[in-house]
């Protein structure tokens, strides 16, 4: 096994650098699975895999997709007998990546590790070469991260989101916030916010949320709506001051802290990560990966440590899960994109 605490430190620090349900018993067949009839069926099962599989993460390596998909690529490395592999493939938001996929053979040995960006992307960009939806079958949610909204006490010194709102309100512009980048879930996590309260604060894109964390810090911007993994240090050190999560219930990480729902009824805005494969991939072989990441969050795994020393909710849902995920969040962000403006650097 791979050595825990090395691994956690190394997601705490990349996590800075970016942004479960029990398995079924039964899996229903979604559009772009392959349902093979009795005897295809059980050779898929028995046979796969037998060669190394592929982990495509489209994203350069050190940011947060890469560093949730590590963990997992080395246990099912184990768990499955044979080497899976990343292969990082930067490029265009994530899109370059995910389109390699697509267009990838439907045979279980190569997957995407994506994120909610890939939700956003079709409402930034005129046009993709691929489908999420048509053209990649779910396999299981990975992790679901909260935002935490944090302020620089010092320079916005506010103690509730209460009080953070008011004086956003009273103030139109006066204030800033940072992000990891136009278009990116820490911008749009806000501009869902303003939209639903009709507030202004000044978008200040940087590249990466290291960045603009650190900024935040330094005095330099106001407020962000960071990833919780990277902002829980400054937290614990009373560097940043929380105000609120962004999630629909609260985390167990911080159980006193409220939700901006509690506030603002019906804002949710969460950083997610998740598995697909190519349209087409046999639905035993989606199903196979599916449980085995599910044995790895079940109670005591040890992936599951390093996700709640995050305060991440674990993942291995069915693929069901997923699709419904991915039906709900593209138009909500489409919304978002929309009415906030948001472009592309």
């Amino acid at each position: 096994m791979f050595n825990s605490n090395i691994t956690r430190r190394r997601v705490l620090a990349s996590m800075g650098a970016s942004m479960g349900a029990s398995v079924g018993t039964s899996l229903g067949v979604l559009p772009g699975l392959t349902a093979l009839p009795g005897d295809a069926r059980a050779q898929a099962s028995s046979t796969w895999p037998n060669k190394p599989i592929r982990m495509v993460v489209p994203f350069p390596p050190g940011g947060g997709t890469d560093a949730v998909a590590r963990p997992l690529s080395k246990v099912l490395s184990q768990t499955l007998g044979q080497q899976v592999v990343i292969d990082n493939r930067g490029g265009a938001g994530g899109t370059l990546g995910a389109d390699l996929v697509a267009k990838s053979a439907p045979d279980g040995y190569t997957f995407l590790v994506g994120a909610v960006h890939h939700t956003i992307a079709p409402s930034l960009y005129p046009t993709l070469p691929y489908d999420l939806e048509k053209d990649l079958t779910p396999v299981s949610i990975l992790a679901v991260f909260p935002n935490v909204v944090v302020v620089n006490p010092q320079r916005l010194p506010v103690k509730t989101f209460q009080e953070f709102s008011a004086a956003i309100k009273a103030a139109p512009g006066k204030y800033n916030f940072g992000s990891a980048g136009n278009g990116t879930s820490h911008q749009l996590s806000v501009e869902l916010w303003k939209s639903m309260t009709r507030s202004f604060a000044t978008h200040i894109p940087y590249r990466g949320a290291g960045p603009a964390l650190a900024d935040l810090l330094a005095g330099q911007i106001d407020f962000m709506f960071d990833g919780l993994g990277s902002s829980i240090q400054h937290i614990r050190s009373g560097k940043l001051r929380p105000l609120a999560v962004t999630s629909a219930k609260r985390s167990f990480l911080l159980p006193d802290l409220p939700t901006v729902g509690e506030t603002v009824k019906g804002y949710d805005a969460q950083t997610w990560y998740a598995v697909w494969a190519p349209a087409g991939t046999p639905a035993p072989i989606v199903q196979r990966m599916q449980q085995e990441m599910a044995r790895q969050f079940a109670a005591g795994g040890e992936l599951r440590e390093i996700w709640q020393t995050l305060g991440a909710e674990p993942g291995g849902q069915p693929p069901q899960e997923l699709a419904r995920l991915v039906s709900t969040e593209m138009p909500k962000w489409a919304k978002v994109v929309k009415d906030s403006g948001a472009k592309l650097d």
